[in-house]
C-alpha cells in the first residue's frame, strides 16, 4: 500500500495514543475530585470546574461518566483503594495507586505491566516520598499567589516558579482547602494545571536513553489500566516530551 499509507497509519496511531493519554489524565482528575466530595457536579463545585475544563479539552462524555461512576463505587464501599510499590526501569522508585473491586485482577495487571517494561513490584519505596498538597497554575505570578495566601491567612511550605513558568505551591495536605480558597478569592476563575494532594519524591533519578524508553513504556502500560488512578515516581524526565 506504499509509504503514504504507512505514514498515515503511524500518524493515526500517534493521535490515538495522545487522545488515550489525555482521556486517562482527565478521567483520573475527575475521579479524584468526585471522590474528595459528593460525586455530583451540582453539589461539588470543584468537580464541576474539573468537568468544565475537561470538556474544553474535548474529553468525551463517556470518560467523564465512567470516572464519576467509579468514584461512586468507592464512596459506597463497592470498590476500595489499593497501593503497589516497586522499582521501574533504571531503578526509578514508583508508587501506583488503584481503585478496584477485584484485588487479584488489579495486582496481576499492574505486575504484568511492570514485568513487560523491566520493572518489579513488591519493594517498599514509600519512605522516598512525602504527601503534599500541590498546586500548579499560570493565572497568578509567584508574588501574586504569595500575597493571596498572606491576605487570607493560608499557609504553605514552598512557593516557586518552575522552569516552564508555572507557579507551584507545596503545602501540608491539611491546608489544601484553605490555599485553594485563598487563590480563588483573588481570582475566581483561576485554572489549575494541577490541584491535588500528591506524593512528592525526596530525590530524583536520571535515566539513560534506553531506560527512559522502557520507563515511558511502563507509564503507557499503566495508563491503559482502568483500575490505576495515580502513578508517582522519581524519574528526572519531562513527560510532556515524546
Amino acid at each position: 500500500m506504499g509509504r503514504a499509507h504507512e505514514v498515515r497509519a503511524a500518524s493515526m496511531a500517534k493521535t490515538a495514543a495522545m487522545k488515550s493519554k489525555k482521556y486517562a489524565k482527565w478521567g483520573k482528575e475527575i475521579f479524584q475530585a468526585a471522590k474528595s466530595g459528593v460525586p455530583d457536579p451540582e453539589m461539588n463545585q470543584n468537580l464541576k470546574k474539573v468537568i468544565e475544563r475537561a470538556k474544553k479539552d474535548q474529553c468525551t462524555a463517556d470518560v467523564i461518566k465512567r470516572a464519576i461512576e467509579k468514584a461512586k463505587g468507592v464512596t459506597s464501599g463497592a470498590s476500595k483503594e489499593k497501593t503497589y510499590e516497586g522499582y521501574g526501569p533504571g531503578n526509578v522508585a514508583m508508587i501506583v495507586e488503584c481503585t478496584t473491586d477485584n484485588d487479584n485482577r488489579t495486582y496481576t495487571d499492574v505486575r504484568t505491566a511492570f514485568n513487560k517494561a523491566g520493572g518489579t513490584i513488591g519493594t517498599s519505596v514509600g519512605y522516598l516520598f512525602s504527601r503534599k498538597a500541590k498546586f500548579v497554575f499560570t493565572d497568578l505570578s509567584e508574588d501574586e499567589a504569595m500575597m493571596a495566601l498572606m491576605e487570607n491567612d493560608a499557609d504553605c511550605e514552598e512557593i516557586k516558579t518552575d522552569e516552564a513558568g508555572n507557579t507551584v505551591i507545596l503545602a501540608d495536605p491539611k491546608d489544601f482547602e484553605s490555599i485553594k480558597a485563598a487563590l480563588e478569592a483573588v481570582k475566581a476563575d483561576i485554572e489549575f494545571d494541577e490541584a491535588a494532594v500528591s506524593l512528592i519524591p525526596s530525590n530524583y533519578v536520571d535515566l539513560d536513553e534506553d531506560h527512559e524508553a522502557k520507563f515511558r513504556r511502563l507509564l503507557d502500560l499503566l495508563s491503559e489500566l482502568d483500575d490505576v488512578q495515580d502513578v508517582y515516581h522519581n524519574a528526572n524526565i519531562d513527560l510532556d516530551e515524546e
